[in-house]
């Protein structure tokens, strides 16, 4: 797998983030993966998050390198995720993934059944810290 890009998440997000893992059973899934990414993650106060990088309750638009499909969803807390099509849960590979990423990153999403995907994010199309939404 290649190099993951920097990530950036905001000090609210880590917060509010690392209270819902301590929720969690220890064998719960995403839990790892999303402590893995929490902790390699450059913090910052909500007001300094740059207006392109994927917070949550943003709204993201990318793109499958392989099949140029374009997606867009909205990451949310799974308390949120209610299996609408365009809601991914924080605690999902994808969602875990894409947390603190900017505009223009690519990186390799695992792909149901093994395998990985190749996405690039083409625009964070809403991000509430842009909006001066800090605590949504």
């Amino acid at each position: 797998m290649s190099t993951k890009p920097d990530i950036v998440i905001s000090s609210l997000d880590v917060e509010r983030l690392e209270k819902l893992l301590e929720t969690l059973p220890h064998d719960a899934v995403g839990k790892e993966e999303l402590e893995i990414e929490l902790e390699r993650a450059e913090i910052v106060e909500p007001k300094e998050v740059p207006a392109n990088v994927v917070t949550m309750n943003s709204t993201v638009r990318f793109k499958v390198a392989s099949s140029k499909e374009e997606f867009e969803y909205t990451l949310v807390y799974p308390k949120d995720a209610d299996g609408s099509n365009n809601k991914i849960s924080i605690l999902a590979p994808v969602g875990s993934a894409m947390l603190g990423l900017k505009e223009g990153d690519e990186i390799e999403w695992p792909k149901p059944g093994g395998g990985v995907l190749k996405v690039h994010i083409d625009k964070v199309v809403y991000q509430p810290e842009r909006e001066g939404l800090y605590y949504r």
